[in-house]
């Protein structure tokens, strides 16, 4: 159990964000849903609204912490958005990490510690993707929202994404939200599963 904090989960109460909501639901601490739904159906924009980083109405509770009391920088920490295609800065893997990553960290990605001297232009979609991950992961957040995490993956490795977070949600008792339009993915990592369609967000039996 993570120290330090009463572990409530995620609570979203009547949020609000351009043509979507009013949303509500709640996450238990290591839950993992799943939300799907058609092409620029707001899947994205919810995601962004419970990072803070888009303007909204309504309010958002971490373990019984509102986003509104919360620093923006702290709540990004503890709230961590996996965006669909992350932002890299440095010339090499290494200089986006506070420290090396473990080695059984990277492998359970697929690498080898080598991959942390390797330039970021030489990188594939696949391996931006994943690294992407492990990055928001070394700053142990206590809530994830994942836009597509495996969207760019050939099967070995969207499994070993899946396996990843999913040990990473039961170890830290950190709640998930997970945007995927793969059925079969959603069967095998869900615990619950919703559909986001003209703004309202409904369960899917």
């Amino acid at each position: 159990m993570a120290e330090g904090r009463t572990l409530a989960g995620l609570r979203i109460e009547h949020l609000s964000t351009h043509h979507l909501g009013p949303i509500d639901l709640l996450l238990a601490a290591g839950e993992r849903v799943c939300v799907s739904g058609p092409s620029g159906s707001g899947k994205t924009l919810l995601l962004r609204a419970l990072a803070d980083l888009d303007p909204h109405e309504g309010e958002v509770w971490l373990n019984g912490q509102a986003c509104s009391a919360t620093a923006p920088p702290l709540w990004r920490r503890r709230v961590a958005y996996l965006p669909a295609e992350s932002h890299w800065w440095g010339e090499t893997v290494a200089e986006h990490f506070p420290a090396a990553p473990a080695a059984g960290e990277l492998a359970a990605l697929g690498f080898g510690a080598e991959i942390l001297r390797q330039p970021v232009v030489q990188l594939s979609s696949g391996e931006r993707q994943r690294l992407a991950l492990l990055r928001l992961l070394a700053n142990a957040p206590w809530a994830l929202l994942l836009d597509e995490p495996t969207a760019a993956l050939d099967p070995v490795n969207t499994r070993r994404v899946e396996a990843l977070l999913s040990a990473y949600a039961r170890r830290h008792e950190a709640a998930v939200l997970w945007v995927s339009h793969d059925e079969a993915q959603i069967g095998r990592v869900a615990q619950r599963h919703y559909r986001l369609a003209g703004g309202v967000l409904r369960e899917v039996a």
